[in-house]
């Protein structure tokens, strides 16, 4: 029964969340709410080991929580779950698109998905911030002081500041993760 559902969540998450690996947090919130399959911390945790490793975010996430859940097989059956939307929009999109190409509603289509793939990007961002950069419950809670966790706002500015800077920019990003590793391992002394 997990098998089944773990591929209709994913499924699901697959289906809508248009725009990439960033637009699935939103939904994999969701379903840790949902489901208890993995906590706020836990999310924060695998976007930063989805982000740090090769392949797609959306799917480095899906078969760890699959994994988690269900070992192999369950890794397998989450990841099928979540590409297999994609595939099938392809599939129909390429069967149709040549007939429809010039077509205003096909524009309109396009046009209407760039706003919602932004959105769910930047509640992504939202999320990812509330997470890693402010406990919301402290805040809410009158503890102002301990709210921010500010070794984790200063590197966050860093990493800003410095991928605003042309000679920095030609780096390569794993240059940045993993110096951000290191800092995140000398901060925990």
């Amino acid at each position: 029964m997990i098998y089944l559902r773990l591929f209709f969540e994913f499924f699901q998450t697959g289906l809508f969340s248009v725009g990439g690996g960033l637009a699935t947090i939103p939904f994999l919130t969701d379903m840790g709410a949902r489901t208890g399959w993995f906590t706020s911390g836990e999310l924060a945790d695998m976007i930063a080991i989805s982000e740090s490793t090769p392949g797609a975010m959306g799917v480095n996430m899906a078969t760890y929580v699959g994994f988690h859940m269900g070992g192999i097989p369950g890794g397998v059956i989450a990841t099928l779950g979540l590409i297999c939307p994609s595939i099938l929009v392809i599939l129909i999109i390429a069967r149709f698109l040549r007939r429809f190409r010039q077509s205003r509603g096909v524009d309109a289509v396009f046009y209407g998905l760039r706003p919602a793939s932004t959105a769910l990007i930047a509640a992504a961002l939202l999320e990812v911030c509330s997470i890693a950069l402010v406990d919301l419950s402290a805040l809410f809670g009158g503890a102002v002081g301990s709210a921010f966790h500010w070794k984790a706002i200063v590197l966050a500015v860093v990493i800003f500041l410095c991928m605003r800077e042309k000679h920095l920019k030609k780096l390569h990003p794993i240059v940045f993760i993993a110096a951000s590793a290191v800092v995140g391992v000398l901060f925990q002394f």
